[in-house]
């Protein structure tokens, strides 16, 4: 996925700080959360990572390099040439992959991360959850962070500054619980941390 690539190589190189969807509505990124140490509202999600964990769009490795120093196995997967380089600056483990590509440990992961927006990946969250859940061990889960407006389910496209229009989707948390049973999912626990909103699937 080139294009998403391109896009989040400004946001994470701090050329841009938000992405506007094609419906006008600005989409806010805050990439200085995303390079900085994982921080207490991430601790629900740390805390539920109890296995192998993956990182789907893990950005520059925060959450993958939190799980690593607990001593819980984790691998970062993202298209991002910055990406890759902020995670090997910070020791996280990572594959610069498009998350629909095979993948390692395919079918054995006991977790699966969806956060920072991540739930947008490829305008088809649908099929994003369907991928999510593919990657997933007997009795795993997929933890996802949902966008701020609860029942909110947009899929199109969006564009940082001058840079090309790839494929997005915002995602709610009463969405997501509409959603994921196509996935083969279902909402087991959700989680209210200041602004943000995380939802745990499992199947």
């Amino acid at each position: 996925m080139t294009g998403t690539a391109t896009v989040f190589d400004g946001v994470l190189a701090g050329r841009t700080g938000h992405l506007v969807r094609d419906d006008g509505i600005v989409v806010p990124m805050d990439a200085g959360r995303w390079r900085a140490a994982a921080d207490v509202d991430d601790t629900w999600l740390l805390d539920r990572c109890t296995g192998p964990t993956v990182d789907l769009g893990c950005g520059p490795g925060r959450l993958v390099a939190a799980l690593t120093a607990r001593g819980v196995a984790a691998l970062g997967v993202d298209s991002s040439p910055v990406a890759r380089a902020l995670c090997r600056r910070r020791g996280a483990p990572m594959v610069r992959r498009d998350v629909f590509a095979p993948l390692p440990g395919e079918g054995s992961w006991a977790h699966v991360l969806l956060v920072d927006g991540n739930i947008g990946i490829g305008g088809a969250p649908e099929r994003l959850l369907a991928r999510a859940a593919a990657l997933l061990a007997p009795g795993g889960s997929v933890l996802v962070e949902a966008g701020p407006h609860p029942g909110e389910w947009w899929c199109g496209t969006v564009r940082a500054g001058a840079g090309p229009d790839v494929p997005w989707a915002c995602v709610g948390a009463d969405a997501l619980r509409a959603l994921a049973p196509a996935a083969g999912l279902a909402v087991y626990a959700v989680s209210e941390r200041g602004a943000r909103t995380f939802v745990e699937l499992v199947a």
